[in-house]
């Protein structure tokens, strides 16, 4: 049976930073992706969007990566050459019953230690003359980024560091006991893998893995809930400079303005489904919605202007029916299992915290087991 010191499953952008993370410390690092290529799930169908920090809970983990992750982030992508972009965000309310929940908003990023200028209507009609809405923050520190660069470099970089990348790789079974553990590698050619440490950072599928593991306790393991949403693409030039975010919904951040780097406007993305199986089919009869929810703050938007562009799907462990969940880095010290870390519900912003989220896998592979 083939050995290696350390696993990560997963080769998505938290995946491959934890990987980089782990190589660098000196560990034999192997990465085990399912698909036929890295970063084919749900960290290519995102807004790519470096996140501020002001919509989690204080002393929530989404909260203290999001803001470590934002700043390791711009730093890495800088000193790399990854293309980015610091273009700033506002946060508006649309009318008067919205300003209660904007402070709210503006309070919570100051507990998390995030900048926000507030704005009055005729300040946001200055800033983006496209948008009406009644008040509004304005967050400087947000910003967009080419994350199939930032993957490409973080991958680079781990097999500088020595890690090897293997996909058509699923796992499909293992085990774990006191001296390591255990794997079923499934595909073309089965074979058996034997590890001391393994990180599961199989977004989608983490939880299956995780149920797949003989020996870890099933009442650590969170419920898996897919929520599904879809973009829509702006045909014409973009009539704005920012990204542009209304008041967030019960399960995301409400259908906001995303610019990429080459100026594309998009709108999105919603929540309309909650799928048992990942299905990245773009549904149809959703423009009408689309067209509402976005005339709320650009009423200007003329019919006929938005095509159908991709759709994404969150890895959550909490429902439609329930406040969003935080991110779960569960090491040994919680489940008992030494050398595992299980990644769950790492959704929006495991792209701004990846770098983040891979520190603090290190440190609870580093932490004594209970």
């Amino acid at each position: 049976m083939e050995t290696v010191d350390t696993v990560v499953v997963g080769a998505g952008v938290v995946g491959l930073a934890v990987a980089r993370a782990l190589a660098q410390t000196g560990r034999e690092v192997l990465i085990l992706e399912a698909d036929e290529r890295f970063g084919a799930q749900t960290s290519a169908r995102n807004s790519e969007v470096i996140h501020a920090g002001l919509y989690y809970p204080p002393g929530s983990l989404k909260a203290r990566l999001c803001v470590q992750g934002k700043a390791l982030l711009y730093g890495y992508c800088a000193e790399r050459g990854i293309a980015h972009q610091r273009i700033g965000k506002l946060l508006v309310a649309c009318d008067a019953n919205e300003v209660a929940a904007l402070a709210s908003y503006a309070e919570r990023a100051a507990a998390n230690g995030v900048m926000l200028r507030p704005l009055d209507a005729a300040q946001i009609s200055q800033l983006e003359p496209a948008v009406r809405a009644v008040a509004g923050l304005y967050s400087e520190s947000t910003g967009i980024l080419d994350s199939h660069a930032l993957m490409l470099t973080l991958l680079a970089d781990a097999e500088r560091a020595g890690a090897t990348l293997v996909t058509r790789a699923p796992v499909v079974a293992g085990t774990v006991d006191a001296d390591g553990i255990t794997l079923c590698i499934g595909g073309a050619e089965p074979y058996e893998l034997r590890c001391r440490q393994l990180v599961n950072s199989a977004g989608l599928g983490a939880q299956s893995l995780a149920r797949f593991l003989v020996g870890l306790p099933p009442e650590r393991i969170p419920p898996t809930f897919y929520a599904k949403g879809h973009y829509f693409l702006f045909n014409g030039r973009s009539p704005f400079r920012h990204l542009v975010y209304p008041m967030p919904d019960a399960a995301g951040l409400g259908i906001h303005v995303t610019l990429d780097l080459g100026g594309q406007c998009k709108f999105g993305p919603d929540v309309s489904g909650w799928p048992v199986m990942v299905d990245y089919r773009f549904e149809t009869g959703l423009e009408e919605k689309f067209y509402r929810a976005i005339r709320r703050y650009y009423p200007d938007l003329a019919d006929g202007m938005l095509r159908p562009g991709y759709t994404g799907i969150r890895p959550k462990i909490t429902g439609p029916a329930q406040a969003a969940g935080d991110f779960v880095i569960q090491g040994p010290a919680v489940h008992g299992v030494t050398g595992l870390v299980n990644l769950f519900g790492i959704e929006s912003p495991g792209l701004t915290a990846a770098l983040a989220i891979a520190r603090e896998v290190v440190k609870r592979l580093e932490a004594p087991s209970r």
